[in-house]
C-alpha cells in the first residue's frame, strides 16, 4: 500500500472496507485488541479488555468516519 500511514490505518493496514467489515463481525475485539498491542497503547488495550462492547461502538464509527482508529489506538 502506497502512503506514509498505511501501516497505521485501520485494522493491520487493510483496505477501509474491510477493516468496516472486521468492525462489524465479532472479531472487532481481537482486531482492536492486537492493533493496539502493535501501537504500543496499553491504556487502550487493558479498556478494550475491559470494556469491548464499548470499543465495539467505538471502533466502528472511528474506521467509518475517519478511516482509522482514532480512540485509544
Amino acid at each position: 500500500m502506497a502512503g506514509g500511514r498505511s501501516s497505521q490505518r485501520a485494522y493491520f493496514g487493510l483496505n477501509w472496507v474491510i477493516s468496516i467489515i472486521l468492525a462489524i463481525l465479532p472479531t472487532n475485539v481481537i482486531c482492536g485488541i492486537i492493533t493496539r498491542i502493535m501501537r504500543q497503547n496499553w491504556l487502550g488495550l487493558i479498556l478494550n479488555i475491559i470494556l469491548f462492547p464499548v470499543f465495539w461502538i467505538i471502533d466502528l464509527v472511528t474506521i467509518i468516519a475517519f478511516k482509522d482508529l482514532t480512540i485509544l489506538a
